[in-house]
């Protein structure tokens, strides 16, 4: 671990951007510094990134079907694209879901396992994202969490229920069923059989979240649409909303994470309500990168445009920390753990430190922290 005084760079705090010292030991941020300086002297420093969700890393465990055997070495690779980018916290959001394939169980579990062991530098964290209608998996999931070491869960419900209930035939039936191994005729009998059984899903659910409450297991909803939705989330201790879909929904009691490329592109690729609006609206608690790491630093570089920096850079750090019940990090004071990101005069990564150990480290600063 560094212990090491940086001295001569302008360091974010509440009020913006302050010429000050920043001293790390033993992991932590620290008052008094130790002996040995680093000059900062035209870099910024900033808390380090907190993702609370990202999947990006699917291009590095799997980048073609069957092409990657070893998902360790995959999620090691999607650390390093991490810290390249600022995140000291990642939060890896892997599915489990009846498309099967890289979103089966089976494979979940291999991912699971590589991020449970991986010993990374940055602090990796695994969420589970489950299918609603899965029933059958409900009983065993607790303990399976358990072994995975996954504490943050949030539901989707992805079946196309539209053309299931009027007897079409779903979109992409084909490709889906290649994926999940199984014949289109199978595949769609599978589909519509967890459809049919949509009526008994609201009180498993019930059932489930009080369990994994009762477990400490972080739990949110997934592409609400509604204010009736997010409430019922809500009603069983769901508490954060992922991606909410209209502004109604996002308006509605919890904890909002919006995806940070929907606000570097100007808009969702879905249509949905732009993530701009609602952090207008004061209704966004933190931005995640969804499926683009580097958005995450460019959506807080481009709102302090309008709210300022330390406004802004609450969004990926203070605020998403706060959202995963992490009181360590976010924010760069003393007592607080050694997560930062140091950005160029041109505002690109220098240098990534996760608990006071460097993740990243390039360029002219490389040869400030050697020489």
């Amino acid at each position: 671990m560094l212990s090491v005084e940086f001295v001569g760079g302008a360091v974010l705090g509440e009020e913006g951007l302050v010429d000050r010292s920043l001293a790390i030991e033993a992991g932590l941020i620290v008052e008094t510094g130790p002996q040995r300086q680093v000059d900062l002297t035209g870099f910024t420093v900033l808390p380090g990134i907190v993702d609370p969700h990202g999947d990006g890393f699917e291009r590095h465990v799997a980048p073609r079907r069957g092409a990657m055997k070893d998902v360790a070495a995959g999620v090691r690779a999607a650390e390093a694209e991490m810290a390249a980018n600022g995140i000291t916290t990642g939060v890896l959001a892997q599915f489990v879901s009846w498309e099967g394939g890289l979103r089966g169980a089976e494979f979940a579990d291999k991912v699971f396992c590589a991020i449970r062991d991986a010993g990374a530098i940055t602090d990796l964290r695994a969420q589970l994202r489950f299918e609603t209608h899965l029933l059958d998996m409900y009983e065993a999931l607790p303990s399976r969490l358990a072994d995975w070491n996954v504490s943050y869960v949030v539901f989707n419900d992805h079946l196309p229920h539209d053309r299931l209930a009027v007897g079409t035939t779903p979109k992409r039936l084909v490709a889906e069923a290649l994926r999940a191994g199984r014949s289109p005729e199978k595949h769609h009998d599978f589909l519509k059989e967890l459809h049919a059984r949509g009526s008994d899903v609201p009180a498993a659910l019930d059932a489930l979240c009080a369990i994994l409450a009762r477990q400490g297991v972080c739990m949110g909803s997934h592409d609400d649409n509604t204010q009736a939705q997010r409430e019922a989330w809500a009603a069983r201790g769901v508490r954060i909303a992922e991606f909410p879909e209209t502004l109604e929904a996002a308006e509605a009691t919890g904890d909002v994470i919006l995806g940070s490329p929907n606000l570097v592109r100007g808009g969702s690729h879905k249509g949905n309500v732009s993530a701009l609006d609602v952090i207008m609206m004061g209704a966004c608690d933190a931005l995640a990168s969804d499926y683009h790491y580097p958005s995450l630093r460019r959506a807080a570089l481009f709102l302090a445009e309008t709210l300022g920096l330390a406004a802004a850079w609450d969004l990926v750090s203070s605020g998403p920390a706060r959202v995963l019940g992490l009181s360590d990090r976010g924010t760069l004071i003393a007592g607080m753990r050694a997560d930062l990101v140091i950005l160029d005069s041109n505002n690109r990564v220098a240098a990534t430190i996760s608990g006071g150990r460097v993740s990243y480290l390039t360029g002219d600063l490389a040869a400030r922290f050697l020489g």
